[in-house]
């Protein structure tokens, strides 16, 4: 059993990023430069934030953070989008989610112009993902395809079963797991909350993505002997002997089901530490693709 270790890679990620930014700004280009929208204080929320524009420093990026109350007004927050699209200094931006409930979320995601969408959620970037055109891939299921990448794990022909249909993760990880080429190449099961006979699914599969958000639903008698294990899940879950008072969970059972893995992600260090250095990369794109 292998510990797929997203920590190490994304820091050497970081390396490759930075070393590229400093060859840009050698020739006299200016760095990429990242926006981040976020509306009010959502604790999680504020902590994504922040670690993404330290990471931004750390790769030599330009960032900036614009901050809303959160009972700034749809129209309000429209217009500032519409501000940013228009700003030729800025490569991408990202609108921080989740939002207030008097906002709708998709009218948001679709008021973002899609070359600057380095989120990917945008229905063109999602469409041209689908289709296997080039395109911003959503960072979560882009990190990913990057560990399996790195590790060298093979995809072609495996069983893949994604446990989850989220917008953000299953949907978009499933269609690159099934898209011709490396890593992908596998047949896909996308299992859910009316899936039936889910157990006997995952038993069958070489590849197990879980991205359901339910802490330690993934058990030991779920999975085949040699699979491999990518964990999505971080729920924070209570725990009274941590100083924070609380620790993060991923949606696999950890301790029973890594033994019989040839590889596993942890929870925290696996999947987490990736979705933010799939945004930079996305980033890096969208300062290059401004010169095309």
């Amino acid at each position: 059993m292998e510990i797929i270790d997203g920590k190490k890679i994304s820091e050497q990620i970081k390396q490759e990023i930075a070393q590229e930014v400093n060859e840009m700004v050698a020739r006299g280009e200016r760095a990429p430069h990242l926006a981040v929208i976020i509306v009010g204080h959502d604790g999680g929320s504020e902590t994504y934030v922040a670690h993404k524009v330290k990471s931004c420093a750390q790769v030599g990026f330009r960032s900036t953070k614009v901050a809303f109350d959160e009972n700034v007004t749809e129209e309000e927050l429209l217009a500032k989008i519409a501000e940013m699209n228009a700003d030729p200094d800025l490569d991408g931006f990202i609108v921080q989610l989740p939002l207030p409930k008097h906002i709708d979320e998709q009218k948001v995601i679709e008021a973002i112009d899609y070359r600057k969408d380095v989120d990917g959620f945008h229905p063109i970037n999602v469409g041209r993902m689908s289709i296997g055109l080039p395109c911003f891939v959503s960072a979560t299921p882009s990190g990913i395809i990057e560990l399996l990448k790195r590790y060298n794990i093979e995809t072609s022909g495996k069983n893949c079963v994604v446990i989850g249909r989220s917008n953000i993760v299953g949907k978009p990880v499933a269609a690159l797991m099934m898209r011709k080429g490396y890593p992908g190449d596998a047949t896909v099961t996308v299992c859910h909350s009316r899936t039936k006979n889910l157990a006997e699914i995952c038993r069958n599969a070489d590849i197990i993505i879980a991205a359901l958000g339910q802490p330690e639903f993934l058990k030991e008698d779920m999975v085949k002997e040699g699979a491999v294990v990518i964990d999505v899940g971080t729920t924070r879950v209570a725990d009274s002997s941590t100083k924070t008072g609380f620790k993060l969970k991923g949606d696999v059972d950890f301790e029973h089901v890594a033994p019989k893995c040839s590889y596993i992600t942890p929870v925290p260090g696996g999947v987490g530490p990736m979705t933010i250095v799939s945004l930079l990369r996305n980033t890096l794109q969208a300062a290059h693709n401004r010169k095309a």
